[in-house]
């Protein structure tokens, strides 16, 4: 299924990062929490990866 995401933001492909439960978007710098199971796919509950 996480083939099926992208990043709300660029529309880029994410990158899973098992440790963390994040799904991460290089280009748009940002980390979405995956909680419980279920990707949170909403900018305000993203993670800022880059200054």
């Amino acid at each position: 299924m996480l083939e099926a995401l992208v990043c709300p933001v660029t529309h880029a492909t994410l990158r899973y990062d098992a440790q963390a439960q994040e799904l991460i978007s290089e280009p748009a710098g940002l980390a979405f929490p995956i909680r419980d199971g279920i990707p949170i796919m909403l900018l305000n509950e993203a993670r800022q990866i880059r200054a």
